[in-house]
Formats: C-alpha cells, structure tokens, sequence
C-alpha cells in the first residue's frame, strides 16, 4: 500500500482524499479518522462518532440499533456462561446503519437473535445441573438455599420463553449467592481439618488423650452438619486455644529431650546435622507463633528418629482433655 494512501476503517476499502463516506460500507470516513486537533481518534471517540452517525432515515433503522445493542448487551451478561454469541463484524454493523434498506439488515439480526436465544438456552440448561448439584451441596450441610433453587428455575424457563435479560440477571444473582455461601462452607471445612490435623500431631507427640482427636473430628463433623458456622468457628477457635496452650507448656521440655536424644546419636557416631537443624526450624516455628507447623515438623522428627512418646515426656499419666468435663 502507498504510504498516505487512505482506507476505510470498518472495511479496509481504498478512499479518495477528501471523502466523506466508503463508497464500498457507507461508513463515515471521518469517525475513526484524525481528530480536530490532528491527533488520532481514540476508540472511544470512534465509537461515539459512529453512533452519532448513526442517525435514524426510518422506524427499521431504529429497530435495528435497537436489536444490535440488545445483542451486545447478552453477549457481555453471557460470558460467565460460557456462550459465544455470534455479533455482526463492525463494517456490517456500519453498512447496515447507513443501508437505505435497513429493513433488510434488521431481518439478518433478527436471525442472529434466534440463535444468540437457542445457545443461550442451551446453556441455562447446563447451568441448572451444575447449580443444582453446588446447592445439593449445601443443603448436605443444612444451608438453606431454597430460594437459589427457585431462581434457577425461573431462569431457566425464562431463557426458554426469550426472556433472556431476565434469565441473565438472574444468573447472575444466583450465582454470586451460592458463591458466597461455598465460600463460607469451605472456610469452615478448612479451618475443622487444619484443627484435627494439629490435634493428630499433639496426639502423636503426646501432648493429647489418645482417641480425643478422633472423638473431636466426630462432634465438630455432626456439627458443621446441621449448618451451624458460626458457633462451629466459636468452638473451633477455642479448640486451638487449647491446643496451643498445650503445646507451649510442654514445649521446651520436649524439645530438649529430642536433643538429648539427638546428641546420644552424635556421640555414636550417628549424623545429626540435618535432623538439629529441623528441631531448630520446629523450635522457631513454635516461637514464632506458627504452632502447626512446630508440632508436624516435631512429629515427623519424632517418627523419623524412632523415638517413643515415653522417652520424650515425663508425664506420669494421661493428659489433661481438651474439652470441658
């Protein structure tokens, strides 16, 4: 191409300096062209200026910028859906707005309606078994969703009946709710197996009744069960409080008997290089306030060297619950 040589923006079409409008879309050369100031328009100016342009000759042409937005508008709100739905390229959006016989134009989107409406429609119904399944879910552990299981139905007949801004909006509301509600149930989850999992390693160690983590692990289960989150976090945090306290008042006395032990080795002739320097880390962590991660470094310190809870805790009898009496 000559440099200077100037074309249009929607179609590429070659133009004659000095045009005002493609003599191959129609569309207005000075929209996307430089700006008053000499610069470049930006996209936005460009998209402004065509729809200035796009200035109404008779009721088709209406209807048809009408229909064209309503399509941009389900395109965008159908994303999260996974649906791709077919749009006019932008030089026959222009063409048509431009056409003196839109009416023709306005039947060709109408047919892309239809099809936008059947893909959408067929992806509602994708949708309703996924949410239903995320719901089933929840009502496992006792969250009311009722309400989310009707406003998946009422989308999905919508999106049948071509109601497909109100099935979107929908969607869109449901799926934002039961998000949120995962979200908490997996908080929770997560918060009772990190819990059972320090009490494993205290048990391990010692430090708890043999079996108590196991009878916990069952009561804050049926718990989490019935949906009651936050008395469950209530109980969860005092839980670790306790667990916690545990470990800190048993802490420097097991520790140095691990180096005892450690040191026993060395003298052997046994190396220990590596297995000090994870004490120190499990030490640190503890300290640090990362007690989880201190109590699993300890514990597999522990199984590792083969030592015996009774070598490493003096004592006498069994330890205090965790749980009230």
């Amino acid at each position: 191409m000559p440099k200077g040589e100037l074309t249009c923006r929607a179609c590429g079409a070659a133009l004659e300096a000095g045009s005002s409008a493609c003599p191959a879309c129609g569309a207005p050369v000075t929209s996307d062209g430089p700006a008053a100031d000499g610069r470049t328009a930006t996209a936005g100016e460009a998209a402004a200026a065509r729809s200035a342009s796009r200035t109404p000759e008779n009721p088709f042409t209406t209807e048809l910028n009408r229909r064209l937005g309503r399509l941009s508008q389900w395109s965008e709100a159908a994303e999260p859906l996974g649906v791709a739905i077919p749009r006019l390229p932008v030089w026959a959006e222009e063409a048509a707005a431009h056409s003196r016989t839109p009416e023709a134009w306005a039947e060709v989107v109408r047919g892309i309606e239809r099809l936008a409406q059947r893909r959408i429609s067929e992806a509602f119904n994708r949708w309703e078994e996924r949410t239903s399944a995320r719901i089933g879910r929840l009502e496992a552990y006792s969250v009311d969703s009722r309400l989310e299981r009707s406003q998946v139905e009422d989308a999905v007949h919508a999106a049948k009946s071509g109601d497909v801004a109100q099935a979107l909006a929908t969607f869109q509301q449901v799926d934002r709710v039961v998000a949120l509600k995962e979200r908490h149930l997996d908080q929770a989850r997560g918060e009772l197996e990190r819990l059972l999992a320090f009490l494993r390693d205290l048990e391990a160690l010692g430090l708890v009744d043999p079996g108590e983590p196991a009878d916990v692990a069952g009561e804050l289960e049926r718990e989490l069960r019935t949906g009651h989150l936050v008395s469950l976090k209530q109980r969860l945090r005092l839980l670790r409080s306790r667990a916690v306290g545990r470990i800190s008042e048993s802490f420097a006395e097991y520790v140095g008997r691990i180096g005892d032990q450690l040191a026993v080795d060395r003298s052997t002739g046994v190396r220990s290089d590596a297995d000090v320097r994870e004490l120190a880390v499990a030490a640190r962590a503890v300290v640090q306030g990362h007690p989880e991660d201190g109590a699993r470094r300890l514990r597999a310190l522990k199984e590792a060297r083969g030592l015996t809870t009774e070598a490493l805790s003096s004592r006498p009898g069994p330890t205090r619950a965790l749980r009230p009496s």
